[in-house]
């Protein structure tokens, strides 16, 4: 649903600042989530190269010419783009360059994903506690994350891939506990927007933990 398609009465039914019920006002919110994320012409960019990828990476086996792996070692070893039945050319073992690009989205999404769920949670963590305990805790944990974003991150990951050898586990790993540091900052800045706010309060006069109220 865009705002364009959303019928009057449906959107004010959706924007209405006094919902039924819980579920109308997850819609509501969903909704008013999509209105500002459909403002940004740049984000809307990104969305469909995102879903395009999903798009090739799902139809990989009826998008790709030909086998990403067996190629024609003896016929079609280092073909220039544009050769007949090979798009974009072959490879030194005579693959099909189109079919292992389409192919290796797979892994793409599959190690952008993967990174995500590690990097994120930790990052957020980290930025969160720092950002509620203050004092010596969030000097310390800042202090760590300032150390992550001054070094490279490409040498940094190379490091970690040097350290904990060749793979594509280890590839994901080292891109992950170089990618933490950002969600931190940002998890801070948020939470120290909030952390004296009433209903955090309200939740600590009601006997909720620290670790309650971080999470």
């Amino acid at each position: 649903m865009t705002a364009s398609n959303a019928t009057p009465g449906r959107r004010a039914w959706l924007l209405t600042d006094r919902p039924e019920s819980r579920f109308q006002a997850r819609l509501g919110n969903a909704y008013a989530t999509w209105l500002r994320f459909s403002e940004n012409r740049l984000a809307l960019i990104g969305l469909a190269i995102i879903l395009g990828l999903v798009v090739v990476a799902a139809l990989a086996p009826a998008l790709a010419p030909d086998s990403p792996v067996v190629g024609d070692l003896a016929n079609a070893r280092l073909l220039p783009p544009g050769s007949p039945g090979h798009l974009l050319g072959t490879d030194d073992l005579g693959r099909d360059i189109l079919s292992r690009l389409i192919y290796g989205s797979r892994i793409t999404l599959a190690v952008v994903l993967l990174v995500a769920v590690i990097a994120a949670p930790v990052g957020l963590l980290v930025g969160t506690v720092a950002g509620y305990a203050g004092g010596w805790v969030d000097a310390v944990l800042m202090r760590i994350t300032d150390i992550f974003l001054a070094l490279p991150k490409l040498v940094l990951a190379l490091a970690f891939v040097a350290a904990l050898g060749p793979g594509i586990e280890n590839a994901i790993l080292a891109i992950a506990v170089t990618s933490w540091p950002p969600y931190a900052r940002i998890a801070r800045a948020e939470t120290l927007g909030v952390r004296n706010s009433d209903y955090i309060a309200a939740v600590r006069l009601m006997g909720a933990s620290p670790g309650r109220i971080v999470v």
